[in-house]
C-alpha cells in the first residue's frame, strides 16, 4: 500500500503508527511512501502529517498544508511502480506513428517470477487501436523495463488545435491472473526545434503565444480543485494563449491533464532558486541535497503528457553565469535529458550588466535560451550564436508589441511569455498604476525620467504594500475577466480585428504612474458621470489599416493604424453620454465595429454560471458570475455593491470575492463588494445529486437568482 501526496507546502513529515515514513522539503512536487511494512492488520491505523511553513521562503502566495490530492494505492508484490510507464511517439506522420512504451516491472518476492506485459491502445472515441504484448522473467527482489513498440496506421495527431488522446491501458498477467494494471493518457505528436527553422508541431511552424502562470486559483487561494485548474486552461485558450509556463514549479497533474485535453503547450518548470537564496529560508537550503529526486519527480510524472514540449529547470538563478551556475545547470541538462531525452531544456535567464556576452555562459548548457526581459539582446545574440534557439521567457505586458514583433519575424524566435497570463496572489501591486502630482523638475514622466516600456506613460517601479495582496499583472483577472492589456494583445496576435478602451479620466495636477508591469487604468466603459464635457481618452486597437470613432452618431475622428503605430490609435474626446462606436476600415471598407454604451443607474443583480450543471463531486465547481446592470441590462461598470451570496440545496459556497486587488476581505466572506460591477460566487457540490439554488441581494437592487443541477 502507498500514499502519494500531489503537493504539500512544505517541509512535511509524514508518520504512520508513530513510525517516521520521511519528509519532503519542496512545495510543489509529488511524493510517496511505502505504507505496508507499518500497518496494523487489525484496528486503527494512524497516519500524521505535520508541515513546517517557516521564515521567508517565497517571493509570491505559496499557500500552506495539504493543498493537492492525496492518493492511496493498492498493489501486489509484482506491479507497475509508481510513473513506470513511458510512451514516446519517436516516428510520427499522417500515414503512420510508432508508438513505444517502456513498462517498469517490480517483483517483491523472494524468487524469479515470469510475468507477460499486455499493452491494449484506445483513441479518444474508446476503440481499439492495437495490442502488443511481450513475456518477461523478473528477478526476484528487482527490477526489470520491458519495451514494446506499436505501429498505428493513420494516427489521430495531438495539436492544439485537435488535441487528440489515446489511452494505453497496461495490464501485468502473472500465471492466469492480472496482478496490476495502469491506465496512461498519451497523444501523438511530433516536436522539432531548431534555429533554423522554429518549432514546429507536427510539421507545422508553431509560435508559442504564452503566458507565465503562478499555481494558485484566484478566490480560491493555493486549493487545486480540478474544475479550478480545468478552468484556467478554458480561459487561457478564450484569450489566444497557447503555451503556458508554469512559474516557476511544477504545476498539479490536473493542470497538465487539462492543457493535455485542451490542446495548450506547456514550458514545465522546476526551480526559483538553485544554490543562492532569493528569501532566507527558501529552497536553496536544500538544492543541493535535493534537486535529483525533485526534478525526477517533476519529468517521470509528467514525461507521457503531450502538452510538455520543454522543460524549464530554473528562474533567474542568481548565479546563472557563475562558474558554480554553470557547473549546475549542466549537471541538470544531462540529467533532465537522462530522465527524458525526448524533450529540450530551456531556463528562464534574466540580464545582466556588461551585454549578451557576459551571459554566455548562462546559455552554454540550455538546449532553448529562455531570455527575460531582453528583447533587444536577441538579434545581436544570433550574430554570436546562430544555432541558439530564443524563447521569451517573460515579457512586460506593454511591450506586447515589441516583443511579438520578433517572434513573428525571426524564425530562430519561437514565442514570448507575457509576465503573467492571470493575475495572482503576492507580488503586491507589481502592475499597479497610480496618480501622481504633476512633477516639478523631475521624476517620473519629466525629461530625463526612464521612457516606460511601451511609451507614452510615466514609469516608475512604485510597489504597494497593504492593503495590496495581488499582482494585478496579468491580461485576466482575479475572477476570469479580461482586462485591458489582454484586449490590446488580441489585436497584436491577430486573434481580434478590433478592440476598444477608455482611460479613466485622469483630475487635473494628476499623472498617470505605472510600473514596468503595470497598465492603464482603462475600462471597456463609455460611462463616466461627473465629466460630461471633459476630454478623456479613447484607445483603439485593430488590424485593420484604420479606425474611425463615431460619438451618438457623429464622427469623432479617423486615424491610421499599422504596425509602425503598433496597431494603436487614440482619440481625445470630450465626454457626453450615449454611444461610442469604433469601426475597422480595411481598404475603405469597414471590417469590425465595437460600441460601447452609458449605463444608468444599478437597478438589479444578474448572475451568470459558467456551467449549470455539475457533477456530484466535491472536485467539481460552478463559478456563478454576479453582475450589477441598469434595467436595460449594460452592466455598470463602477458599481460597488455589497453583494451577499446564499447558496441552499445541494451544494455549498466553497468562496466568494472579486478582483479588486487592494479589497483585503476574506474570500470566505458570502458578502464581497463587487469590482468594476462584478463579483463572483464559486458553488461546491456537496456529493449527492440534486438542485442547487444560488441568490444574490444587495440594498436597493432587485435580487438575481440561479439554479444548478447536480448529477
Amino acid at each position: 500500500m502507498e500514499i502519494t501526496f500531489d503537493g504539500v507546502y512544505r517541509n512535511s513529515d509524514v508518520w504512520l503508527n508513530g513510525e517516521l515514513l520521511g519528509t519532503h522539503p519542496y512545495g510543489y512536487t509529488t511524493f510517496s511512501y511505502d505504507l505496508t511494512p507499518h500497518l496494523r492488520r487489525t484496528g486503527e491505523n494512524v497516519l500524521a502529517v505535520r508541515v513546517r511553513n517557516e521564515g521567508k521562503n517565497s517571493r509570491w502566495y505559496s499557500g500552506s498544508g495539504i493543498y493537492r490530492h492525496v492518493w492511496l494505492d493498492t498493489t501486489g508484490k509484482i506491479r507497475i511502480p509508481k510513473w513506470g510507464v513511458s510512451v514516446t511517439t519517436p516516428d510520427v506522420s499522417k500515414a503512420s506513428a510508432t508508438v513505444k512504451v517502456a513498462v517498469k516491472v517490480e517483483n517483491r518476492t523472494g524468487s524469479a517470477q515470469d510475468v507477460t506485459v499486455r499493452l491494449h491502445l484506445f483513441d479518444g472515441n474508446n476503440d481499439s487501436a492495437g495490442t502488443q504484448e511481450l513475456k518477461q522473467s523478473i528477478p526476484a527482489t528487482g527490477f526489470t523495463e520491458v519495451e514494446q513498440s506499436v505501429t498505428l496506421p493513420n494516427p489521430k495527431l495531438w495539436g492544439t488545435a485537435t488535441p487528440q488522446m489515446y489511452r494505453l491501458e497496461t495490464e501485468l498477467i502473472a500465471g492466469a491472473n492480472v496482478v496490476d494494471r495502469m491506465s496512461t493518457p498519451f497523444g501523438i505528436r511530433k516536436v522539432e526545434i531548431d534555429a533554423q527553422n522554429g518549432l514546429r508541431i507536427n510539421g507545422e511552424v508553431t509560435k508559442l503565444r504564452g503566458g507565465c502562470m503562478h499555481h494558485d486559483n484566484g478566490i480560491l487561494g493555493a486549493c487545486a480543485y480540478d474544475r479550478s485548474e480545468e478552468r484556467r486552461i478554458e480561459l487561457m485558450k478564450a484569450h489566444g494563449f497557447n503555451a503556458i509556463r508554469t512559474s516557476h514549479n511544477p504545476p498539479s497533474p490536473m493542470f497538465l491533464a487539462s492543457c493535455d485535453r485542451l490542446g495548450m503547450l506547456v514550458v514545465d518548470e522546476a526551480f526559483d532558486q538553485w544554490e543562492v537564496q532569493k528569501n532566507p529560508e527558501d529552497y536553496h537550503l536544500v538544492f543541493a541535497e535535493w534537486w535529483q529526486r525533485d526534478l525526477a519527480s517533476m519529468i517521470l510524472r509528467d514525461r507521457n503528457h503531450p502538452s510538455v514540449i520543454l522543460w524549464s529547470i530554473g528562474n533567474e538563478i542568481p548565479e546563472r553565469a557563475q562558474p558554480r551556475g554553470v557547473e549546475i545547470a549542466k549537471n541538470l541538462q544531462e540529467y533532465a535529458h537522462k530522465l527524458d531525452p525526448t524533450r529540450l531544456v530551456t531556463a528562464a535567464i534574466n540580464s545582466a550588466r556588461g551585454g549578451g556576452e557576459q551571459l554566455d555562459p548562462a546559455f552554454l548548457h540550455l538546449d532553448v535560451g529562455g531570455y527575460n526581459y531582453m528583447i533587444t539582446n536577441y538579434e545581436t545574440d544570433h550574430v554570436r550564436h546562430p544555432d541558439r534557439i530564443i524563447l521569451g521567457t517573460e515579457s512586460f505586458p506593454r511591450q506586447a508589441y515589441a516583443t511579438w514583433e520578433p517572434v513573428e519575424r525571426l524564425p530562430y524566435v519561437i514565442g514570448d511569455f507575457t509576465w503573467t497570463a492571470m493575475d495572482y496572489l503576492g507580488e503586491s501591486s507589481l502592475g499597479n498604476a497610480q496618480l501622481r502630482p504633476a512633477p516639478r523638475g523631475g521624476g517620473p514622466g519629466a525629461p530625463g525620467a526612464p521612457a516606460a516600456p511601451g511609451g507614452g506613460f510615466g514609469y516608475g517601479n512604485i510597489y504597494l504594500s497593504f492593503p495590496w495582496f495581488n499582482s494585478y499583472c496579468g491580461d485576466i483577472d482575479l475572477i476570469g475577466e479580461t482586462k485591458p492589456q489582454g484586449y490590446y494583445r488580441r489585436v497584436v496576435w491577430g486573434t481580434s480585428k478590433l478592440e476598444m478602451v477608455v482611460q479613466r479620466p485622469v483630475p487635473v495636477g494628476r499623472t498617470e504612474v505605472i510600473t514596468a508591469w503595470g497598465w492603464s487604468d482603462e475600462l471597456r466603459s463609455w460611462t463616466w458621470p461627473g465629466y460630461e464635457g471633459r476630454t478623456v481618452a479613447v484607445r483603439v486597437a485593430s488590424t485593420g489599416d484604420q479606425v474611425r470613432l463615431l460619438l451618438n452618431g457623429k464622427e469623432v475622428g479617423t486615424k491610421p493604424v499599422s504596425r509602425a503605430t503598433e496597431y494603436k490609435a487614440e482619440f481625445q474626446v470630450p465626454y457626453a453620454a450615449g454611444e461610442l462606436k469604433a469601426i475597422a476600415m480595411q481598404g475603405g471598407q469597414p471590417i469590425a465595429e465595437q460600441s460601447l454604451t452609458t449605463a444608468g443607474k444599478p437597478t438589479k443583480i444578474r448572475l451568470v454560471a459558467d456551467r449549470s450543471s455539475v457533477r456530484r463531486d466535491r472536485n467539481d465547481l460552478s463559478y456563478v458570475k454576479a453582475e450589477i446592470v441598469d434595467d436595460k441590462g449594460n452592466l455598470v461598470p463602477d458599481a460597488v455593491a455589497p453583494v451577499s451570496f446564499i447558496v441552499s440545496g445541494a451544494g455549498d459556497l466553497a468562496a466568494a470575492g472579486s478582483a479588486n486587488p487592494k479589497d483585503v476581505a476574506s474570500f470566505r466572506s458570502k458578502s464581497p463588494n463587487t469590482y468594476h460591477g462584478r463579483c463572483l460566487a464559486i458553488v461546491q457540490p456537496r456529493g449527492k445529486a440534486g438542485k442547487v439554488t444560488v441568490r444574490a441581494q444587495a440594498p436597493g437592487l432587485e435580487s438575481g437568482i440561479i439554479q444548478l443541477d447536480v448529477t
